[in-house]
């Protein structure tokens, strides 16, 4: 902005919000006559990741980084992303090695080009411990003439008294001044590249984690079929004798599916928080909250105009958004062999079919096609990401990994096992940190 040293003031940045939660701020540095910028400036400033606030906070960060890059009015291009570290870290934390992973996961592969070190506490060195831990991250980002990670040095030093440490002072202004003289030109020679691929990456794995979360509620509902199917099995054998010419009951634990209350409500006129539910399969598509917007159709788990997680696939307009959701149960009953062949022959609609447990075994067969079918498109939420995020063997994906290539190597898919596998092994130190991390923050 034209400020030299000499002046003894800066432009700073005043937060009034003491107090309050931080969230994501955004700055706009308008250029005015007689400033050296031709430009205005927009600076999204992001609370930092992993620190005292909680992964939970994080997931906020996130979420409201995307609001900002869909809303009509938002931001819809990037020219840097800027990754502040310090010269003085002296050892590859956990901690930073899940700044990392939070950072690659969140943008799309096009970025990689725009994505910068911003080194602070620099003695105008070469920044060798921030290198080694962008190194030891294989982060992707831009890179110089020597392959080298695109990075620039600052060492502010406004506050400081200049009476007593002028010399040290000034030397620590040169290396800002110059820091700040390169990343402009880096900035002014930059394209701008549009959000759009971000914003895929985002709802993908938005819809993974959907995928997986009703897909554990599915696991869990045939589970429970299978118990009852068991008990049915065993009643009729031990009961045999009993059932010739006269009505006989059996005790089984039918599966029923119930809803219950979660957080949620409305700020302002918007409904900001709310599980987005299917009324038909009586499932669950987006149960940690979408915060999106208030109307179903708009959640990110719905694509073409139909949902990408409940078991039919149903048309976005018959979902419904509720401070609810449903939930699998189970209740001793006392059931007649009649019933059971009625109830059987009612929810699997096979009328036709001459024996009971011809019926109930069909009705597990249809269980398990769905679970296999929700399997099926977790995998390509997956494929999906690989082909387009900065980083998709990050820690937010590789906890749905291990589930996967359980459920996949139950449906029998070599191919699609050896790919999990493969995404598997390919998880490297900085992601593995980034996982202590999380795990250890959650603890």
């Amino acid at each position: 902005m034209g400020v030299q040293f000499e002046d003894g003031l800066w432009f700073q940045i005043v937060d009034g919000r003491e107090g309050e939660t931080p969230d994501v701020i955004i700055y706009e540095i308008c250029s005015f006559e007689g400033r050296i910028l031709p430009y205005s400036i927009t600076i999204i400033d992001t609370p930092g990741y992993g620190n005292t606030r909680g992964i939970k906070h994080d997931d906020v960060v996130t979420d409201r980084m995307r609001e900002l890059f869909e809303t009509e009015n938002g931001v819809h291009v990037l020219h840097a992303v800027g990754l502040v570290m310090k010269a003085t870290d002296n050892r590859l934390s956990d901690r930073l090695m899940y700044i990392f992973d939070s950072v690659m996961s969140l943008f799309g592969n096009d970025m990689q080009k725009n994505v910068v070190a911003l080194i602070t506490h620099s003695n105008g060195r070469t920044p060798r411990n921030p290198l080694q831990a962008i190194e030891a991250a294989n982060l992707r980002c831009a890179k110089n003439d020597n392959n080298q990670p695109v990075y620039f040095l600052f060492n502010n030093q406004q506050s400081e008294d200049r009476a007593d440490e002028a010399e040290y002072c000034k030397a620590a202004d040169r290396i800002s001044e110059k820091g700040m003289r390169e990343f402009t030109a880096f900035v002014e020679n930059s394209s701008a590249q549009k959000l759009r691929v971000t914003t895929e990456v985002m709802n993908e794995r938005i819809r993974l984690t959907a995928c997986i979360q009703n897909l554990l509620e599915r696991i869990r509902q045939t589970e429970q079929k299978q118990t009852e199917i068991k008990q049915i099995h065993e009643g009729l054998k031990t009961r045999e004798e009993e059932m010739k010419g006269k009505e006989v009951t059996i005790h089984v634990d039918e599966p029923y599916v119930t809803t219950e209350p979660i957080k949620g409500g409305h700020k302002w006129l918007i409904f900001y928080q709310g599980a987005v539910t299917c009324p038909v399969c009586e499932e669950n598509c987006h149960k940690d909250g979408c915060t999106k917007t208030w109307l179903p159709e708009f959640c990110e788990v719905m694509r073409g105009g139909r949902c990408t997680v409940c078991s039919r696939r149903c048309p976005a307009s018959v979902h419904v958004k509720g401070k609810w959701i449903y939930v699998n149960k189970t209740r001793r009953v006392e059931k007649t062999i009649q019933q059971v062949k009625h109830d059987c022959e009612h929810k699997t609609k096979f009328e036709n079919q001459k024996h009971l447990v011809e019926n109930l075994e069909k009705e597990m067969q249809e269980l398990l096609e769905g679970k296999f079918k929700l399997v099926d498109e977790a995998y390509q939420h997956v494929v999906r990401l690989e082909q387009i995020a900065l980083k998709v063997d990050s820690a937010s994906i590789n906890v749905h990994l291990d589930l996967l290539i359980e459920k996949t190597k139950e449906k029998g898919d070599a191919r699609k096992v050896q790919k999990l596998e493969e995404l598997k092994r390919k998880v490297d130190e900085g992601t593995k940190a980034a996982l202590r991390y999380k795990n250890a923050s959650q603890v």
